[in-house]
Parts: structure tokens; C-alpha cells; sequence
């Protein structure tokens, strides 16, 4: 009897990447895993369907990829696709768990064991698992090169015989993963950067990469778990927007990143500040999907408010599909080798409850939610 891997097409607006490459098909068979991918899954990220059945995998409907015993995912399921599902499969995608209650619930209902890539712990031994990370990496630097596309000017200081142009002055909100790719590849066009995070610690890490580090003595620690950033209390996120008002209104780009897991994103940009930049500076919001760090942010939207572009793009990897991709399928093999073993010439699902990075990305298991 063989265990089947379905990978559906992605059907939310927007979405180009693809939960499987075609470098991975050979390691899948090795696990004993019949692959099943639906017609044109891959195309929207540069994988035809000819590459993907060169390698042996099978094309197939849109039910039959949902019918597997294993299916993968970028983006949640609907709640009509829960419907498709095979009893008791299993089921591994970024879920939005903090937040997705109903599809949750119906995962448990069908009897479907799910992991939610955003839940994979921040530890050493699960880094090649780390999609949240893989995918921030992409959106720091494709958030640059859509912050050069809108600016009207150079990034890099130029002199000519015909006068001399100064470097643009970017600032970055939030140096996480996203916000040090962000500093690294500004700098490497040429940018003054400057950077700010709720976590002092991360001073070395912006200094390293060429960026000055602005610092703002708060009363509170601003980390949570697993090194995420935490809520800061109103009274600091007052005074926050306070000290960083002056920087901010002096930069011709600012890159926003601030964001808490399971929560709205902070407002670090206030209407005012937008006021007070100069004519054709740029804002882009990468926290734009769960509210924004701009006052003035329209999720989804490209807008030009006092005379300021504010680029609200809730999906950056996206935009670099193929690349995001090959990421993002690696995180998933990655989980899912932890979990298939071959026993008598069989794959089979052997899922340790002892495991961390199990336990901690697990979301419901025979018929329960977890989390």
C-alpha cells in the first residue's frame, strides 16, 4: 500500500508560489511517497507541468490532489477545501493560527492532523524548517527593490560634472529577519541606513551589515518568546513614536517589520510624520496584511498620500515566486522527513509527541484542536 503527497493549486488572490519544486520529487521518493500534483500548480512560480511529471509526478484534478494522505500548502485551507479532504490525513501549511478559528475547528471535525508552518519554534535544530524566516528573507529584500522602484531618485551618492546627488536615507522599522535583509541590500545600493528594534540586542547585528543603529531607552523589554518581539504597553509605544518622529520625517525611504505574532501590527508611522517627509519619499509596509505600521497603509494598495508613496503589499514573496518557493518547499520536506519512515519497504506516518518542533507546530490531531 503507498502513501500518496498531494500538492492543490493556490487558490487565494495573489498567491504564485507552490508547496513543492521539482528538486525535491527524487528525496519524496526515497521516502516511499506517491506524488500527486494538480494541473498547473507550479506554473505562477516557473515549474511547468512537464517539469514536474519528468521527475514522476502524477497530474491530477483539484479532488484527487485534496484526497492524499499527505497534503501541503502555502496559504490556509477554505473551508470548502477542508471538505475535500481525506479523513485522517495529514495536512502541513501556514494556517494563520492565531486567528483562523473556523477552519481550525472544521480540520479537527474531518479527523485531519495539521502543522502550521508559523508555529515552527525558533531553535537551532529547526532552522531548516523555519518558513516564517525563509519567506521574511525575501520580502526584506524585494521590499527594497519595490522602495527603489517608486523613488524618483538615485540610492547611491553620485557626483558628475553635472552636480552631485546625496544617498537616500532609509530607515527600517524592525530588524528581524526581514529588516537585516532589508538593511544588508540597501546598503548595497548605496543607502544611508539607519534601524530600530523594540530589542537592544540587535544593535551589533545592524552595525554589522553598514547601519546605524538608533536607540530609544524604553522602561520595558520589548522580546517575547522564541526572540519574537512582544506588545509594548501604550505609555511606550507613545513615547516610541515620540523619538523616532524626527528620524523618520528625515528619511526618503523608511521599510516598516514591526510585528507581534497574534496581534495587530503597531502604528510607528503617524499621519503626522507622513506630513512631514519631503515630496516623493516612500513608505513600504510589510506588516500591511495585519493592519500596517503606517497610519495611513491600505492593505493591498499602492497609494500617494501627501505626496508620499505608502506601498501596502500584503504578499512580498509572492512577487518572487520561484525563489520563495524553492524555500519554502525545503522548510516543508524538511518537517515532513521528521515524521515518514519506511518500515518493511512501506512509508508510514510515525509522529513523536515528545518532539518540540512537533509540538510546537501540531494544531489538531484525532479530531481535537491543540491550539
Amino acid at each position: 500500500m503507498y502513501m500518496t503527497l498531494g500538492v492543490p493549486k493556490e487558490t487565494r488572490e495573489g498567491e504564485s508560489r507552490v508547496a513543492l519544486t521539482v528538486d525535491l520529487i527524487k528525496k519524496y521518493k526515497k521516502l516511499g511517497l506517491e506524488i500527486l500534483i494538480e494541473k498547473s500548480a507550479g506554473l505562477t512560480a516557473g515549474f511547468s507541468d512537464t517539469d514536474f511529471q519528468k521527475e514522476g509526478c502524477t497530474l491530477v484534478d483539484t479532488n484527487t490532489a485534496w484526497q492524499s494522505d499527505i497534503v501541503l500548502k502555502v496559504n490556509p485551507p477554505t473551508l470548502s477545501e477542508v471538505s475535500l479532504m481525506k479523513k485522517n490525513s495529514l495536512l502541513i501549511s501556514f494556517l494563520e493560527s492565531h486567528q483562523n478559528t473556523e477552519v481550525l475547528n472544521k480540520l479537527a471535525l474531518h479527523g485531519v492532523t495539521s502543522f502550521a508552518m508559523e508555529l515552527i519554534p525558533r531553535i537551532s535544530r529547526a532552522q531548516s524548517m523555519d518558513a516564517l524566516s525563509s519567506q521574511a528573507n525575501i520580502a526584506g529584500y524585494r521590499a527594497v527593490i519595490e522602495a527603489v522602484y517608486h523613488y524618483k531618485s538615485f540610492f547611491p551618492m553620485l557626483m558628475t560634472s553635472a552636480g552631485s546627488v546625496k544617498a537616500a536615507r532609509v530607515f527600517i522599522l524592525g530588524v528581524g529577519v526581514a529588516g537585516l535583509q532589508a538593511i544588508a541590500t540597501a546598503k548595497r545600493l548605496g543607502a544611508v541606513v539607519e534601524a530600530y528594534d523594540v530589542r537592544p540586542e540587535v544593535k551589533e547585528q545592524v552595525q554589522s551589515l553598514g547601519g546605524k543603529f538608533f536607540e530609544v531607552k524604553l522602561e520595558e523589554s520589548g522580546v517575547g518568546d522564541g526572540g519574537y518581539a512582544k506588545e509594548l504597553s501604550q505609555t511606550a509605544k507613545e513615547k516610541l513614536q515620540t523619538a523616532l518622529s524626527q528620524s523618520l520625517a528625515k528619511s526618503n525611504i523608511i521599510i516598516t517589520t514591526a510585528s507581534v505574532p497574534g496581534k495587530k501590527a503597531p502604528i510607528l508611522v503617524s499621519e503626522e510624520v507622513v506630513k512631514s517627509m519631503s515630496l516623493g519619499s516612500v513608505i513600504v509596509d510589510l506588516a500591511a496584511a495585519t493592519g500596517g505600521n503606517c497610519a495611513l497603509t491600505e492593505a493591498g494598495k499602492i497609494v500617494r498620500t501627501y505626496g508620499v508613496t505608502i506601498v501596502g503589499i500584503k504578499n512580498f514573496p509572492a512577487l518572487l515566486a520561484h525563489d520563495a518557493s524553492l524555500f519554502y518547499a525545503k522548510n516543508l520536506f524538511n518537517l515532513l522527513s521528521l515524521m515518514v519512515q519506511i518500515k518493511d519497504d512501506k512509508p508510514s506516518l510515525v509522529i513523536d509527541l515528545n518532539d518540540e518542533i512537533i509540538l510546537a507546530a501540531m494544531v489538531t490531531r484525532h479530531g481535537e484542536r491543540l491550539k
